[in-house]
């Protein structure tokens, strides 16, 4: 986990990923690791490999919240201690599996890679949107790029103007807007654009009378290491936002590296064919290929030392970079 910020909580997966008595695997942090549910309703997260010779323990079996190694039989329990051994004798107390703290919010399964005792759930970034019943179909994707290079991609909505145009029907009303920049005390930082009384996007002008403007709002919010929600608003405008033209959505964009140039990519979208097309097309077909193609165009090399070039517009991504460099060097220091 080199290079990674530890004592942060990061998304492993939708709760709904994991069904019924499933062992589920994933890579994260560069390493595999295996989830499931236990009996009591709570979750366990072991190292997906037996600490004896090295097999995945996802290819044995369970017996109630105790996984065994399908090698040479011996159990692990969900805090990853040797709880059973088929041989003479008592399980070797020094056999183990790695562990990590891991609790299911907002509908999403929590990991810690840090220290276990500063793991307070609390402290999971607030996606209480999540909650509700409404109608939404969780996704996930891999992409094959950097986190950062992701968070790039969303906290400088600009780009909509350029790579969605087919997708959000987008009309050059952004380079109208004001954008604003800031931090709040719990580490969040937001990144809005406002635009005010201007031409409403393609998709919304039927529901609207010809000649109409809107205001229109794109607010993002970044929490370490890559936990964004999206709220877009649209409403007629002159109403000081009150006559909306569609409900305001809220939106997670939440991002776990798989590996040091791969991520896993988690969202929703309307619970509909529709709408999953549309965010097969915004995520795959035009977000996807440029993060993709960054990763390939930067390699190995460090993104500062690539010597990118900064515009006025990158201002929430450059803050969120910066963020997480202050975290690791804190966590250096500790050392």
């Amino acid at each position: 986990m080199t290079g990674y910020v530890k004592n942060l909580w990061y998304m492993a997966a939708w709760a709904d990923e994991v069904a019924g008595d499933v062992l589920f695997t994933r890579t994260l942090l560069d390493q595999p690791w295996l989830i499931y549910r236990k009996d009591d309703g709570g979750w366990a997260m072991l190292a997906d490999r037996c600490p004896h010779r090295f097999v995945p323990l996802s290819m044995g079996h369970r017996e109630g919240d105790v996984v065994h190694c399908r090698y040479h039989g011996l159990g692990f329990g969900p805090d990853g201690r040797c709880v059973h051994s088929p041989f003479p004798g008592d399980p070797p107390a020094h056999v183990s599996a790695a562990s990590m703290p891991i609790v299911e919010q907002h509908r999403g399964l929590w990991f810690w890679p840090g220290d276990p005792a500063l793991a307070d759930p609390a402290t999971i970034p607030d996606f209480g949107f999540l909650d509700a019943d409404a109608g939404m179909r969780r996704g996930h994707l891999r992409i094959e790029g950097h986190y950062e290079l992701i968070t790039d991609n969303l906290m400088d909505l600009t780009h909509a103007e350029f790579l969605h145009v087919e997708s959000f029907g987008v009309n050059g009303s952004i380079f109208h807007g004001e954008q604003t920049v800031w931090h709040e005390d719990d580490g969040a930082i937001w990144n809005n654009w406002d635009m005010t009384a201007v031409e409403p996007p393609e998709w919304s002008k039927p529901m609207l009378q010809p000649g109409d403007t809107v205001d229109q709002w794109l607010h993002m919010r970044w929490h370490a290491p890559a936990a964004m929600a999206l709220t877009v608003g649209l409403a007629r405008a002159g109403t000081q936002r009150a006559d909306m033209v569609v409900p305001s959505m809220m939106n997670p964009h939440i991002i776990t590296p798989e590996t040091a140039t791969s991520s896993h990519y988690f969202y929703d979208h309307e619970d509909n064919d529709a709408a999953a097309e549309m965010a097969r097309q915004v995520f795959i077909d035009e977000d996807e290929p440029m993060i993709e193609a960054a990763q390939r165009a930067l390699g190995s090399a460090d993104f500062w030392d690539a010597r990118p070039a900064i515009l006025k517009t990158d201002a929430g991504a450059i803050r969120a970079r910066r963020a997480l460099m202050q975290l690791r060097k804190a966590e250096e220091a500790a050392l």
